[in-house]
């Protein structure tokens, strides 16, 4: 009977599931891979004990600021890792005010639960489909979300595994900065986003070589800066795309 009974919630559960937000997600995932074995390897390299250097995966979530703290944690103060992940994860401020209409018309649970799964990718694909009812929004986001935090836990357990013996040469230095590029190409439409991807990749991946993947910290820093700035200078200026005709 408990066995039935686990099989109608697990049914229910994949029916609420929405394939569009799935299939969406996909593309924008794929290029988090290899990010997600840097994170794995970096836990082996790091001071924090494996298991507790894996839980940063569903504690933290955020992988910028989680490889952040992994390769600062046992070298750095703990004030230092915390301003760290404060620092990169600056830019989650304007994706929650950016998305407060919406949650707004949210039930309670799905307040506190969908902030948990707001990253750069859910919000990418997230933002554009607020003008849906609330609740299919809230499949959609669900869906999205989740599909990538599952993924992310399971990708990061690899990158523990299979990490240490990837050569030199395939260069994942240049993971962070490659994951970020499909939510980029589909989020930037304001002056103040493309300055801030722009100046942020461009510092990122000039970075790349700095001790601790300090790197990240630096394009983070100056990606925030470079946004802040344009937005003082150009406001909402929608951003001028060139459409090609054949």
């Amino acid at each position: 009977m408990s066995t039935r009974r686990t099989d109608n919630i697990v049914g229910q559960i994949v029916g609420q599931v929405d394939r569009r937000a799935i299939a969406d997600a996909v593309p924008l995932f794929i290029p988090a891979i290899p990010f997600g074995f840097v994170v794995g390897l970096a836990i082996t390299e790091g001071e924090m004990p494996m298991f507790i250097g894996w839980l940063t995966s569903p504690v933290i979530f955020a992988g910028a600021a989680q490889l952040a703290v992994i390769t600062l944690a046992g070298t750095a103060s703990i004030w230092s890792v915390i301003v760290a992940g404060l620092v990169i994860n600056t830019r989650h401020v304007m994706y929650s005010a950016a998305m407060a209409p919406t949650f707004q018309r949210q039930p309670r649970w799905m307040q506190w639960l969908g902030p948990y799964v707001l990253i750069d990718q859910v919000f990418a694909l997230s933002f554009l489909q607020t003008d849906r009812p609330p609740a299919e929004f809230r499949r959609y986001y669900l869906s999205c979300g989740f599909f990538i935090w599952f993924n992310w836990q399971v990708t990061v357990a690899l990158g523990m595994l299979v990490g240490p013996i990837v050569p030199d040469s395939w260069r994942l230095d240049f993971a962070p900065a490659i994951m970020f590029l499909g939510p980029v190409l589909i989020g930037l439409e304001k002056v103040p986003q493309a300055a801030a991807a722009l100046v942020g990749g461009t510092v990122s991946l000039a970075a790349a070589g700095m001790p601790d993947r300090l790197g990240i910290l630096v394009g983070a820093i100056a990606g925030v800066a470079a946004g802040t700035f344009a937005e003082y200078k150009y406001g909402d200026r929608p951003v001028r795309r060139v459409e090609v005709t054949a």
